[in-house]
């Protein structure tokens, strides 16, 4: 059967950014399925179809035999000679369909399998696309709110940024740029287009942020030890040199605090502490608790990993922080567990 269907295959391809040989295999699948219908004893169904050369040919093929024991792929020397006069005990004949009942479901197979199969993989190459960027920086324009997330447009494709994953009380114009961390790529259900996550909550992001603003992370003179983050509150971030002319605190806060002051404005104001990071945990607890000047630190348990830091009574709130905040991340980013305590000196 002769059939024009070319141009329509390059052009949806052009158009889904999908190759011809999946459009070409999701017709032939589509085909194979619909046909199997007008067979009526489970013959195994063949497709023979080069849409270059504007050809299609859907048939299936059964031995000749004296005596049929399989109907699906055996017939009759009688029912062979209809279809082939010259048809003999042992030969294989092909029995094509007609091309009124081949027309049919060609029509059939473009107007619901070709679209769906499209569908298909166009969500594999979504997938295959995103899924090896998990951590990346993303960069997206702000369409919607809906099912309790933010659309995001990153390269026509929606990204949902869940709202648990914005910081608190933060909202977008339609047309924003927003930026935030790919967290998730999960394949979608059949006929859906993967999900793709990401946050702007998570600790990677803000470590993200830190290397876009400061050259030194990024060249990776200054390494960033570790994270912990309250999202749109206070965040700890620990770092070391690996260059001893250069001070890991001073880079990343910058001058005048320009370098700390433009992230912390991306997060909402957010606070961020820079400490330097210590393998001797009392001195790392020291610095941990900035902004509070700490006297001195005592380890109380070493199996425990307790320790005990002692400030001046007008530092005990800043040590403490707003419902406890700055002790919480400061215990966190250490991995010890920190009590504080006014110094006896000042009681």
């Amino acid at each position: 059967m002769k059939i024009n269907v070319w141009n329509t295959i390059l052009q949806l391809s052009k158009e889904r950014g999908v190759a011809p040989a999946v459009i070409i295999s999701a017709i032939e699948e589509s085909l194979k399925v619909a046909a199997s219908k007008y067979y009526r004893h489970n013959e195994e169904v063949r497709i023979a179809f080069k849409p270059e050369r504007g050809e299609l040919r859907v048939f299936a093929e059964k031995k000749v035999v004296a005596e049929v024991a399989d109907p699906g792929r055996e017939m009759t020397l009688a029912e062979a000679q209809i279809l082939d006069r010259k048809a003999a005990l042992g030969e294989t004949v092909a029995i094509d369909l007609p091309s009124d009942t081949l027309g049919r479901i060609a029509a059939q197979a473009a107007k619901q399998v070709i679209v769906q199969k499209v569908r298909d993989a166009e969500s594999e190459k979504i997938y295959d696309s995103f899924a090896p960027r998990i951590g990346e920086l993303l960069s997206g324009i702000y369409r919607r709110t809906e099912n309790e997330a933010h659309v995001l447009e990153v390269n026509a494709v929606d990204v949902l940024l869940p709202a648990w994953e914005a910081l608190p009380g933060e909202s977008f114009d339609r047309g924003e740029q927003v930026k935030a961390v790919l967290v998730q790529v999960r394949k979608g259900i059949k006929g859906q287009e993967p999900q793709i996550l990401v946050s702007r909550t998570a600790p990677h992001y803000l470590a993200k942020l830190l290397e876009l603003e400061i050259p030194e992370i990024g060249s990776g003179i200054i390494e960033i030890k570790d994270i912990v983050r309250q999202a749109g509150e206070r965040a700890k971030v620990s770092v070391s040199s690996r260059d001893r002319d250069v001070d890991p605190v001073g880079a990343c806060i910058g001058l005048k605090g320009a370098r700390i002051l433009a992230i912390s404005k991306e997060l909402g104001g957010e606070k961020i502490d820079i400490v330097v990071w210590s393998s001797n945990p009392a001195a790392y607890a020291k610095a941990a608790l900035s902004p509070a000047r700490v006297e001195s630190v005592v380890l109380l348990n070493k199996t425990e990993k307790a320790l005990e830091a002692r400030v001046a009574k007008d530092q005990l709130s800043l040590a403490i922080g707003k419902k406890g905040i700055n002790v919480k991340l400061a215990s966190k980013l250490v991995g010890w567990k920190i009590a504080i305590q006014e110094s006896s000196e000042n009681r």
